[in-house]
């Protein structure tokens, strides 16, 4: 699995655009190059259509003014197509207002070269990257396919990224930074 300092892949791949965009039906690119110079939050769900993923999705798409606010890019990426993502914002209710794009990994390529695809499932795992805008990992989480993730908590971990000091434990914006 890739981790921390690595250069993250190249990849291009479908997408469902974010906001009313995404409920017509017209699809995107995005690969590495879009937002280029911008830091990236890039999340993988298993599937599609499932349980505890809405509940991860909708409340990254509810930071994403957050994320914005810190000049992010938030890509979520499942291994399911680009009309099944389609269909599912259609027809789950809290996936209508999604504000943002969620990326068509069908043919497993970014999830198998960050290492992030469960060979017993066959889909990927909760894998949660932060990209710097020079395309290295910062930060990188798994989780197991049954428990999903804090966004809160990778907000926080953003902006300690983004300061460039040294932040303690539990650290949130507007605290005191550590001083060697």
């Amino acid at each position: 699995m890739l981790t921390v300092g690595d250069k993250f892949p190249e990849f291009d791949l479908a997408a469902v655009p974010g906001g009313p965009e995404g409920l017509k039906g017209d699809f995107v690119q995005i690969s590495d190059k879009t937002d280029a110079g911008k830091w990236k939050l890039v999340f993988f769900w298993p599937k599609d259509f499932t349980f505890v993923c809405p509940t991860e999705i909708v409340a990254f798409g509810k930071l994403a003014g957050e994320f914005k606010d810190r000049d992010t890019v938030v890509y979520g990426v499942s291994i399911d197509s680009e009309f099944v993502h389609l269909n599912w914002r259609l027809h789950h209710e809290d996936l209508k207002g999604l504000q943002i794009p969620m990326l068509a990994d069908i043919k497993r390529e970014l999830s198998t070269a960050l290492g992030v695809l469960s060979p017993a499932a066959g889909v990927a795992n909760r894998a949660t990257f932060l990209v710097d805008p020079e395309g290295i990992i910062r930060h990188v989480s798994v989780n197991d396919l049954s428990v999903g993730r804090n966004p809160q908590e990778v907000l926080r971990i953003l902006d300690a990224l983004q300061s460039d000091e040294l932040c303690p434990c539990n650290w949130k914006q507007g605290e005191a930074f550590l001083k060697p």
